[in-house]
């Protein structure tokens, strides 16, 4: 049975297509929602893609967080329902408070759009196990909210639990000061809850999928086939 995984669409939205597209080339039957949705349709997981829900208004992610559709995301998830957050599904996951800290404005205050490289930290979630701990990877990165942060007895808890999913690393062989592409603290570009099952990061997996598009690489689709493996063994 092929595995069906959801892909929310919020106001502002404009990574819905691309998401749906590389669940899509994994191998999955990716099904579209949309934000007024009050059930999730009997997905077995759910991605909340990149863009500008809401148009950033107040605070990035907080108008989408109370949306009728979390309602059932955030007890589902609660109750172990595998939920990907990228770029502004990041932002939206911590204003649920599904994961802890913030997303801000980042630090030289431009939006930045790149191929950025990471380190996987944590390669256990229901997300990542298609990668290897330690492994670096390339993924194209575009925001202007990107910068998490975090108190720091939350960010050493983190730490301590493993819970730091990807970090920003320098490129190969270039001394690149400026490899933290908004500030992040301790560089964090993703982080994983304590069940592992909700995982939140910067960077856009689903524009690395195609070797024919874009910078060349499918790096980013690792996350997609990993859940399907997980779905599977579930």
């Amino acid at each position: 049975m092929t595995a069906r995984i959801g892909v929310v669409t919020f106001p502002g939205s404009l990574d819905d297509r691309d998401t749906q597209r590389a669940i899509r080339i994994a191998g999955a039957e990716p099904v579209a929602l949309w934000h007024k949705d009050k059930d999730l349709k009997q997905v077995d997981a759910v991605v909340l893609c990149g863009g500008f829900s809401y148009g950033d208004y107040l605070r990035a992610g907080a108008i989408a967080r109370f949306s009728p559709v979390m309602e059932p995301l955030i007890d589902q998830a609660k109750a172990g329902l595998p939920v990907l957050g990228i770029c502004n599904g990041f932002q939206i996951l911590t204003e649920a408070h599904l994961l802890p800290g913030a997303m801000l404005g980042n630090d030289h205050l431009h939006f930045i759009c790149r191929d950025q490289k990471l380190r996987v930290e944590n390669a256990e979630t229901a997300w990542t196990t298609d990668y290897s701990a330690g492994q670096e990877i390339h993924i194209p990165l575009k925001n202007m909210d990107g910068r998490y942060v975090a108190d720091d007895y939350t960010l050493d808890q983190l730490e301590a639990e493993g819970r730091v999913a990807f970090r920003y690393v320098a490129r190969d062989g270039v001394a690149d000061e400026h490899y933290n592409p908004n500030g992040s603290l301790r560089d964090i570009a993703g982080i994983t809850n304590e069940a592992g099952n909700v995982v939140g990061l910067m960077p856009h997996p689903e524009h690395a999928v195609e070797s024919l598009i874009g910078t060349g690489r499918t790096d980013g689709l690792p996350f997609f086939t990993s859940i399907l493996k997980k779905l599977v063994t579930a």
